[in-house]
């Protein structure tokens, strides 16, 4: 099944396409080079539109659908609407100048992702600030008008993701984040009261490892875990100082990233005594 095309990123689309036409290929029987030859391409052509390095036009969707015998209407349909959102711009265009290219690339699969995982160390995890915790994270850059459109493209950035109930979001926090007064007692407690009402979303869970956890693996640093079913793809991010870094091509590192997943999980709070805990604290903020 494709998924809906609405507000994603172009390079995704292209890689739902490019994945649908091969597999049209190859329930058609054809190989590449039959393909290539029967449409008067160049073999090349073809690897580049299959390999999602090149767009398709609709001409040329056409006539592979018409090749691969695919008669269903509403089949066609999404396909060719795919390769039209293959060739638009993503939603995050005009923040083009804060987002670096890993990044960029990050950004398209996340607001495509079926499941999610984001933990933080010692800070909240992005998706999960209230506007006034991440200007307050963000005035370090000592640059208001680079904070205003950062906190800007997060905020975006969560009604992508929780505007969509069919995606699975998991957060872990270290127990230290709540207590690290970020922007004062105010902005801490709206925060602490945000999260417990995030967490209260069917599709959302958020987990405490608590100080007694002592040393654990999450305490290398930040990452962000996506997984799309559909593409059967799944990726790491990670956001440092030193620049940001996107694992996508290596089974071990996203293997390594799955068992630190695991052991911040046997480490966390019952989900209940996790609450109770962010509940507690938030009141001490009153």
């Amino acid at each position: 099944m494709i998924r809906a095309v609405a507000d994603n990123d172009p390079n995704v689309q292209r890689r739902r396409l490019k994945t649908a036409l091969r597999e049209h290929r190859e329930h058609a029987g054809l190989t590449q080079r039959d393909t290539a030859a029967a449409l008067d391409w160049s073999p090349s052509k073809l690897i580049r539109i299959e390999a999602g390095t090149q767009g398709v036009s609709v001409t040329d969707m056409q006539a592979m659908l018409h090749l691969y015998g695919v008669t269903d209407q509403d089949t066609a349909e999404r396909l060719k609407e795919l390769a039209k959102a293959s060739r638009g711009r993503p939603w995050w265009h005009e923040y083009r100048d804060i987002v670096s290219q890993q990044f960029a690339t990050y950004l398209g699969h996340e607001s495509s992702a079926s499941a999610l995982t984001a933990f933080h160390p010692f800070l909240l995890p992005g998706l999960l600030h209230t506007q006034e915790y991440a200007a307050a994270v963000l005035s370090v850059l000592r640059n208001p008008e680079r904070t205003r459109r950062i906190v800007e493209l997060r905020t975006k950035r969560q009604q992508q993701l929780f505007g969509d109930p069919a995606t699975r979001i998991k957060f872990i926090l270290n127990e230290e984040a709540l207590y690290r007064w970020i922007g004062g007692r105010d902005t801490m407690r709206r925060q602490l009261q945000h999260i417990r009402e995030i967490a209260g979303r069917p599709n959302v869970a958020v987990k405490i490892v608590p100080f007694s956890a002592g040393v654990h693996s999450g305490l290398c640093g930040s990452f962000t875990m996506v997984h799309i079913e559909e593409l059967n793809e799944q990726l790491v991010f990670l956001e440092s100082m030193n620049g940001d870094k996107l694992i996508r091509d290596s089974q071990a590192d996203i293997e390594l990233y799955d068992s630190h997943v695991a052991e911040l999980n046997r480490c966390a709070l019952a989900s209940e005594e996790g609450d109770a805990l962010l509940k507690k604290q938030s009141e001490r903020l009153r």
